[in-house]
């Protein structure tokens, strides 16, 4: 597999090798010992998969106790956002943005402590990630999407430069501002 960190450390973007030929392709997604070495720890305790249609825009979510994330497209393509929420970090509250694709199979690890969400790009979206820690919906929080202070850079216009307004949850169009996290004890 191919690594690269990303400006923000610990963000990785995993390109595993891919096999193919007349049958079609193979891809070894996860080896728990060669991604040790990149740092990703072996210790996933849930897998979760997501299935979205085009302009859904899912999170920015987080959630106490913090989760790791390694996440992968397995059919279609999205912009997938991580921000780092980690107090002590000198670069709280930046963000980095991947394009994942089922054509690319690339992966994105996301350490704990980032907030994390995707804009679905393709008709619909296959999305599966393995977490090192349970979801706990009583400690999730979302951080709002569209902070300005922020500033995520969404794909949001097509090719002809037409705006794709994204659609979100409730719960999701309620998230909280970069302040909330930096101030509270949250």
């Amino acid at each position: 597999m191919d690594t690269t960190e990303l400006t923000i450390p610990g963000l990785l973007v995993i390109n595993p090798v891919i096999r193919k030929d007349s049958r079609g392709w193979f891809a070894e997604t996860y080896h728990a010992n060669k991604y040790l070495e990149q740092n990703i720890p072996n210790s996933f305790v849930q897998d979760n998969t997501s299935f979205s249609n085009k302009n859904i825009l899912r999170g920015l979510h987080i959630q106490k106790p913090f989760q790791g994330k390694l996440v992968q497209v397995l059919q279609g393509k999205i912009f997938d956002v991580a921000v780092d929420l980690r107090k002590d970090s000198p670069t709280f509250g930046k963000w980095e943005g991947v394009f994942l694709s089922s054509e690319t199979k690339t992966q994105f690890w996301i350490p704990e402590g980032f907030a994390h969400g995707f804009f679905v790009l393709s008709d619909t979206a296959l999305f599966t990630y393995k977490c090192t820690n349970f979801y706990n919906p009583h400690n999730e929080y979302t951080l709002a999407w569209d902070d300005s202070s922020v500033g995520i850079e969404w794909p949001l216009s097509d090719a002809w430069g037409f705006y794709n307004k994204p659609l979100v949850s409730e719960k999701d169009s309620k998230g909280k501002s970069l302040d909330f996290f930096k101030n509270e004890e949250w």
